[in-house]
């Protein structure tokens, strides 16, 4: 098996005027063997920072459960919130120092902050890239044609969720390892709101 065949599923980020939606897939899979329907890939870090990735799923949790720990050290050490770079940045340091023995997986990482919306993509050596939409795992070329056709930098919120949705059914109608619903984050300065659509 390849190394790209390991990045499987597919989660989308885009980032709206007035916040980002963080969007993937349900279903767990290692090459063609389905191991669940109920995979969670999208991860709440605090109310106005979330991940979304493709990959293993171990190393998704774990890389989640990482950076969540150090930002709530962060905020009982300095009783400040952090900026979606300064978590985009951590996760970067820690993917790279792995970089001999990754951890399997594509991360987007969502919020919003003091100076408004933001989006980054980190690949499974740290690499750190600010954009306005993303599409990860085997079924991003599906998605991302979706995003691309279709994104507007004046989106609001209920439009980029409308627009995630789109993009993770499309990947899932063409991609085998990728499908059984789909988990969505939206942050916004409302705050955060998940929610699980079945198809």
């Amino acid at each position: 098996m390849e190394f790209y065949e390991l990045l499987s599923g597919t989660a989308v980020g885009i980032r709206a005027q007035d916040g980002v939606v963080l969007a993937s897939e349900r279903r767990v899979a290692y090459g063609f063997y389905l191991l669940s329907k109920s995979g969670k890939k999208v991860f709440k870090i605090n109310d106005n920072i979330g991940i979304a990735a493709a990959g293993i799923l171990a190393d998704m949790q774990t890389v989640a459960k990482i950076v969540r720990a150090d930002m709530n050290l962060y905020y009982l050490r300095t009783k400040k919130i952090p900026s979606v770079r300064s978590v985009a940045k951590l996760l970067s340091i820690l993917l790279f120092e792995r970089r001999l023995l990754p951890y399997i997986c594509e991360v987007a990482v969502g919020g919003i902050d003091e100076e408004g919306s933001h989006l980054y993509v980190l690949d499974p050596a740290g690499s750190l890239i600010e954009d306005d939409y993303t599409a990860l795992g085997t079924g991003a070329k599906i998605a991302i044609g979706i995003l691309e056709s279709e994104y507007r930098k004046d989106m609001s919120v209920k439009d980029a969720r409308e627009l995630a949705i789109k993009a993770i059914k499309q990947a899932i109608s063409r991609d085998p390892v990728s499908g059984d619903g789909c988990d969505i984050l939206i942050i916004s300065k409302e705050g955060s709101k998940e929610e699980t659509i079945t198809f």
